[in-house]
């Protein structure tokens, strides 16, 4: 296998992804590089379900916890982080585990996307002003007029996306249909074994998201989310699913029965959101965990990797064997 190996654990939250990573770690003198988009953020510990030491079981963990909620963090300053970590780790001898359920994460990192760099400056102002006077329909034209293949994909209410989009081809000259080509002209550097932990009963998930949130309400996480709401934090910060759904019971307009169960609901919507965006990777090997139990799960997963590593060599041979 020219290319060195790399493990990703993925699925949807409360699948138990942490601990099959560990695991793995372990058992092959690794280290966990984490994948969570929240998890990065300092003192978002309960909401983000972010692993504790003693789960960490002497493992050593890349990209937790070392953001503060009020900076503002990009995909692409992750995927940077994260090669480095592989790089890293890959160098000392050991094996990296990436584990986490932000699937745009994972994929940037397994594909090696690229990111057009580019200066945030005055033209994002400038093309909001002109949507305030011209219409957000206006600018939707003017994109389709550059880049007919984007605007085709953005709804012309989008003035997010759109405005991203006019930002992107004003600044750079390269419209987002010719970024997202470019992106993944480059191969990655590892060969990954991607196992995804998903569960054939929905409904088996479901109720381990529901005593999830029960622990973490027990554990603390309406005392974490007063201290949230006292402090400043960024968008992407403010969008971690635990805290705006309690707000109403601090703010006295809801029982804690009924916001509990609202982040009951919102968890479960982003537990199934979690599993459509990996379900579209045919390369993932999945293990179902209302199946298998957890030491099972385990010895499946060595079960994948060492057939992964066999395959990819036999194919390292093969490539040989035509020079």
């Amino acid at each position: 296998m020219e290319k060195p190996l790399a493990v990703a654990v993925v699925g949807p939250t409360a699948s138990g992804k942490s601990s099959l990573a560990v695991k793995i770690a372990k058992h092959f003198g690794g280290e966990v590089i984490s994948a969570d988009s929240m998890q990065i953020y300092k003192r978002m510990d309960i909401a983000t379900a972010k692993v504790t030491k003693e789960e960490m079981q002497g493992v050593f963990h890349h990209l937790i916890d070392f953001v503060e909620p009020w900076e503002s963090f990009s995909v692409a300053e992750y995927k940077n982080l994260a090669l480095a970590c592989l790089d890293d780790i890959t160098k000392r001898g050991k094996l990296p585990v990436i584990a986490g359920g932000t699937g745009f994460y994972v994929d940037t990192v397994i594909n090696n996307t690229s990111f057009l760099d580019y200066e945030k400056t005055d033209v994002r102002k400038e093309i909001l002003l002109r949507a305030q006077s011209e219409g957000t329909e206006a600018l939707w034209n003017e994109l389709f007029s550059v880049d007919k293949e984007s605007a085709e994909k953005i709804h012309k209410n989008d003035l997010k996306r759109i405005v991203r989009a006019l930002e992107l081809f004003e600044t750079t000259g390269k419209t987002m249909t010719e970024q997202r080509r470019l992106s993944h002209l480059e191969k990655s550097g590892y060969n990954f074994c991607l196992i995804g932990l998903t569960a054939e009963n929905r409904q088996f998930l479901y109720d381990r998201i529901n005593t999830r949130v029960d622990l973490m309400l027990k554990n603390g996480l309406l005392e974490e989310t007063k201290s949230f709401f006292e402090n400043e934090h960024s968008k992407t910060a403010k969008q971690a699913i635990g805290y705006k759904e309690l707000k109403p019971y601090l703010d006295g307009s809801l029982s804690l029965f009924d916001a509990a169960e609202n982040l009951k609901r919102e968890t479960r919507r982003y537990a199934k959101r979690q599993l459509s965006w990996f379900r579209r990777n045919e390369k993932i090997n999945w293990l179902y965990i209302d199946k298998e139990s957890e030491s099972s799960l385990f010895e499946k997963s060595l079960e994948i990797i060492q057939n992964f590593i066999e395959k990819a060599k036999g194919e390292s041979d093969e490539e040989l064997k035509k020079l």
